[in-house]
């Protein structure tokens, strides 16, 4: 693919115009990105590594939720590492393969999280509330592990249907991207073409799928509350504490997708801090949110964090 798009392009490298040129504000998102980044790969490297150790959290939904850190962990490196490393450059470039590979990546993962893990982990709930007798026969591992090739393979199929009608565009003059990352909107704009219809299919499979599942998320999560009531209505403060983390989560990752791809009239500025919200903050807040209100989890993190500090003090 990377070949074909050389050969209809004249344009070898492209330009960002970055965050600001406040040095003062630069040095902020500096210090902003580089915590918010680290935490978030040891806070998800360490629910992983949690999960994946501890006999006793081999379960659906930690197994989801294992998934759903290695996600963040892809999402945090897709852009921060080199948002960061642009920050104080002059001439912020990065070449039409990267470029190309940069969307690439955002759009799987994205499509990984967005469509079926997040969904994935709303039914997990649904049954383990719903119908708690049947949970382990339902969210069986081979339930899981169908769900997680789903997840995947979604997520490819959405990138590679964008990529395959952006690999005839030809791009022959500027290449100046108003931003510190790739992504289809501002990249079909340099286009030497028109793109009015290439942008409307963007919109339809990016934006309009965002929102879709945002919606089947929102109804789940409602749909589940008024079963636990008619069931039992002590049962409904239970069910509101659970599902509470879970919206959180929805709302801080489909906020930012569907303003980008939906709303009609993009800022520039607000669409930048969206995307630093969503590249740097909204995967630290994930781990945070998923762990926090979880006692079995947090017992089993300290546990890995002992033995790690143990392992340590022996070599």
């Amino acid at each position: 693919c990377l070949i074909l798009l050389s050969n209809h392009s004249t344009v070898s490298e492209f330009m960002f115009l970055g965050l600001t040129n406040s040095w003062e504000i630069q040095l902020l998102l500096f210090l902003f990105s580089s915590v918010f980044y680290m935490a978030s790969m040891m806070g998800n490297s360490l629910i992983f590594l949690t999960v994946t150790s501890d006999p006793h959290l081999h379960s659906p939904m930690y197994f989801l939720l294992a998934n759903l850190s290695f996600i963040d962990l892809g999402v945090s490196s897709v852009i921060s590492p080199k948002m960061i490393y642009d920050l104080f450059r002059k001439h912020k470039v990065i070449s039409f393969s990267g470029c190309i590979t940069q969307i690439f990546f955002i759009h799987i993962i994205g499509s990984v999280e967005m469509m079926v893990l997040l969904i994935a982990m709303a039914f997990d709930r649904y049954v383990a509330i719903c119908k708690p007798l049947h949970y382990l026969s339902i969210m069986s591992p081979k339930m899981c592990i169908l769900l997680l090739l789903s997840a995947w393979i979604i997520g490819l199929t959405h990138s590679l249907v964008q990529l395959v009608f952006v690999i005839k565009l030809p791009f022959c003059g500027p290449n100046i991207i108003d931003s510190f990352y790739c992504d289809f909107p501002r990249f079909l704009k340099l286009a030497c073409t028109d793109t009015y219809r290439l942008e409307l299919m963007v919109t339809a499979n990016s934006g309009f799928i965002s929102l879709g599942s945002f919606f089947i998320l929102i109804i789940s999560y409602i749909f589940i509350l008024v079963t636990v009531q008619k069931h039992s209505s002590g049962s409904l403060s239970k069910a509101l504490s659970t599902l509470s983390t879970h919206v959180m989560v929805v709302i801080l990752f489909f906020g930012p997708c569907i303003f980008v791809y939906i709303w009609p009239h993009p800022t520039s500025h607000l669409d930048k801090f969206l995307a630093v919200f969503d590249a740097v903050l909204t995967p630290f807040l994930n781990s945070i949110i998923y762990t926090f209100r979880n006692k079995e989890m947090k017992v089993a993190m300290r546990k890995v964090c002992s033995q790690f500090i143990i392992y340590r003090r022996i070599s």
